[in-house]
């Protein structure tokens, strides 16, 4: 834990001793409120659903920017060799760079908490479907961020990697949305819908927390971040 800590509080000093943290928050914070608020008074409800449907899209975004650097820049500048001559293990390095990362998600999320409580203000809220889109986006984005940071360990291009970070999540949502799983073979529309991050989190964001949509976004991180180890590995093998 101790080696994971020291990645994440590297890489943290990294986000916050810099733009790059503040300009992800202040665009995504103002951005989503924008958005969510200019269909808010039309709807003339007091909902939150709307918010947690545009997330997805946002988080789609945001979570290959905030991910792009994270391997790339340290292969960029030639200090990934010199990162891993230290006592610590590659598993341990990818923990500490996706926990920082998702310590940022964290906070884009509870910036976005003045939304929830000014809806519930304006209104008789059911806070159960909030709770759960909540808990559905920070998973969301925990998977959208182990996504990212897998790509990030194949390419020293940020741009790159944001680029192709974005469309991998992008196929890792879509494929389980109604007109692909349609337009799929009947044998595998089950298969399809299982595999979309899509459904899953609009089942969580209904407010049902199913053990089966817990598990199925674990399984997810955890695959994408030993995708992650042994892309790093890789580096031995050149």
């Amino acid at each position: 834990m101790r080696n994971i800590a020291a990645v994440l509080q590297k890489e943290l000093r990294s986000y916050f001793n810099s733009p790059i943290a503040y300009i992800v928050i202040v665009l995504f914070v103002g951005f989503s409120s924008w958005l969510f608020f200019r269909s808010f008074f039309m709807a003339n409800q007091a909902s939150m659903r709307l918010y947690f449907t545009m997330l997805p899209w946002l988080f789609m975004i945001f979570a290959p920017l905030i991910t792009m650097r994270l391997w790339a820049e340290e292969k960029k500048l030639n200090t990934l060799e010199l990162l891993m001559t230290m006592p610590l293990k590659d598993w341990e390095a990818v923990l500490g760079k996706f926990f920082a990362s998702l310590f940022l998600l964290v906070v884009m999320l509870l910036l976005s908490l003045p939304l929830a409580l000014s809806v519930s203000a304006l209104g008789n809220m059911d806070w159960g479907p909030v709770i759960g889109g909540y808990l559905g986006a920070f998973l969301m984005g925990a998977a959208y961020l182990s996504i990212g940071l897998f790509v990030s360990s194949l390419t020293q291009n940020q741009i790159v990697a944001a680029i192709i970070g974005f469309f991998l999540c992008f196929v890792m949502w879509i494929v389980g949305e109604n007109i692909v799983v349609f337009m799929a073979p009947a044998s595998l529309a089950g298969v399809l819908e299982f595999l979309g991050l899509g459904a899953h989190f609009e089942s969580i964001g209904r407010g049902v927390i199913d053990s089966r949509d817990l598990i199925y976004y674990l399984t997810v991180i955890g695959f994408f971040l030993f995708l992650n180890v042994k892309g790093v590995e890789s580096r031995k093998w050149a």
